[in-house]
């Protein structure tokens, strides 16, 4: 039959359209045509797969072949289109079956041997599939190391495969491919313990309200006061993914080659340098990639060292920090990523970082502290729940051994408070909208008067204004009262005050 069709899928931001990859072979002068706007890498899949069939032990016909990727107008990039151009090639040359290529769908780099190697995106590609409901129940055929990690979506669906000649056994009957396992990890993540913070009582309590309503954090203070140290403790005290939350974090990371299946369910912790560009916190590119923020779905964006971001930088977390993804839009492209991630910030008081200490070692002028901390906008730090100072820790609490609550005490709490709001509401505290806040957030009659006092001292904006109210809704599930009362609204505003 001089014309075959093999199933496969693209990439369009986290969505996995599905492609059809058409080989039609008909008389004429030897030569290879490749449309349905491929890129540089799909275009070069000519002279890989001619000498991967041929290193193989197949025949490469001597005719005109035309291949083409359809949708023509969905754009295709990456070697994942190699492994069903040369199935394509055989079963429309008569090399292989053709009747058992509807039956999967396949995906794969080759290599100039015929071996295969693994592709971003695999578990995108079969999340996919499996969101569809069109009545299609085609498997997946993809390399080895691919098919590992989508088989965390459907194991009895995905075969692994080494090299063409063991998928084109396969087809035949003669040996079937195996079924793809999926490797998790045996046990939880490991992250630092909070035991080992000495002093900085406040700021582990302001880590505890931030982990359990998923609010935002910024933490200021003297260089060495244990700013980084703090948040890299932050992902000790979340409580472990549901399967649906693990699966959207690693489809994610799947797409950037960087997913990993023996950490599937732990959550991220991204901190990118503070040299970063835009394209690389938010996502772009000409083929758009997932930035930091969507890098961080489910988990924490760390941002050491705030005000020495490019201010366009951290202006495009505004948006994100709000809606919960991030919108890409080039001239021919046009994508979505999830970008529902928790922000913790760290920075010094001023250039030097010793403003306000005791020892009078700063030499920074007014002027020049005012211009430092101008680098953050008034509608960011709107946007950021909790402010917390973390001052330089006494040489005595140093030499004294650690005697704080572990990670593990303070998760317990963190728990039980999401808890109760996934039973009010059915999402965190941080996320809840206005209508939400009404119904969900309304202190006593001592708490609104004392809120109000604030709001009126400290000027808070109708956003700042709220996320007290959300703060406090935190504090309040952290003790365990339905009530939301005057020391609960206290503690939220005391918190907010530190950064006015």
């Amino acid at each position: 039959m001089p014309l075959a069709i093999v199933r496969s899928r693209g990439l369009d931001g986290l969505a996995a359209p599905a492609v059809a990859v058409e080989v039609h072979l008909s008389g004429g002068l030897p030569s290879v045509t490749l449309v349905g706007l491929p890129d540089t890498e799909v275009k070069e899949a000519r002279d890989r797969v001619r000498a991967a069939l041929i290193n193989s032990g197949f025949e490469f016909p001597a005719k005109r072949i035309t291949i083409n990727l359809a949708p023509a107008d969905l754009p295709k990039e990456s070697g994942r289109f190699d492994l069903p151009i040369a199935l394509g090639i055989l079963a429309a040359s008569g090399q292989i079956p053709a009747d058992q290529l509807e039956a999967h769908e396949f995906a794969g780099e080759l290599s100039l041997s015929g071996e295969l190697r693994p592709i971003r995106g695999a578990l995108a590609m079969v999340l996919a599939a499996d969101g569809e409901t069109d009545g299609r129940s085609r498997s997946f055929v993809l390399p080895a190391e691919s098919a590992a990690e989508a088989a965390l979506v459907s194991p009895d669906s995905v075969f692994a495969a080494t090299s063409l000649l063991a998928v084109c056994a396969h087809l035949r009957g003669d040996e079937p491919l195996p079924r793809a396992s999926a490797t998790t990890g045996e046990s939880p993540a490991q992250h630092p313990d909070l035991a080992e913070v000495r002093g900085q009582a406040q700021v582990k309590r302001a880590l505890e309200i931030a982990a359990a309503g998923g609010h935002s954090l910024l933490m200021s203070g003297p260089p060495g006061s244990g700013k980084s140290m703090l948040a890299a403790r932050l992902p000790g005290l979340l409580p472990a993914l549901d399967n649906q939350a693990a699966l959207e974090s690693a489809a994610v990371l799947s797409l950037a080659g960087q997913f990993r299946p023996a950490r599937f369910g732990q959550r991220t912790f991204r901190s990118p340098h503070h040299t970063a560009s835009a394209a690389a916190m938010v996502g772009g590119g000409s083929t758009p990639r997932p930035g930091e923020i969507s890098l961080a779905h489910h988990g924490v964006l760390f941002l050491d060292e705030l005000p020495e971001f490019d201010r366009r930088v951290l202006e495009s977390l505004r948006e994100p920090l709000e809606s919960g993804h991030i919108h890409i839009s080039r001239a021919a492209r046009h994508a979505e990523f999830p970008a529902r991630f928790q922000l913790v910030a760290a920075m010094n008081p001023c250039m030097c970082g010793w403003h306000g200490d005791v020892s009078g070692r700063c030499r920074c002028t007014p002027d020049q502290v005012t211009r430092y901390r101008g680098k953050l906008s008034g509608p960011l730090l709107d946007r950021i729940d909790l402010t917390v100072e973390v001052p330089a820790v006494p040489a005595e609490a140093l030499q004294q051994k650690p005697d704080g609550e572990s990670s593990a005490t303070v998760r317990d709490r963190v728990s039980a408070a999401l808890g109760r709001q996934m039973v009010r509401q059915g999402k965190p505290n941080a996320r809840l909208s206005t209508k939400e806040i009404d119904h969900h957030c309304q202190p006593d009659a001592a708490g609104a008067a004392l809120l109000k006092q604030a709001a009126t001292r400290l000027g808070l904006s109708a956003r700042a204004f709220h996320r007290v109210q959300k703060v406090a809704r935190t504090i309040a599930d952290l003790a365990g009262t339905e009530q939301i009362g005057a020391a609960h609204i206290a503690e939220a505003v005391q918190l907010r005050r530190q950064a006015n």
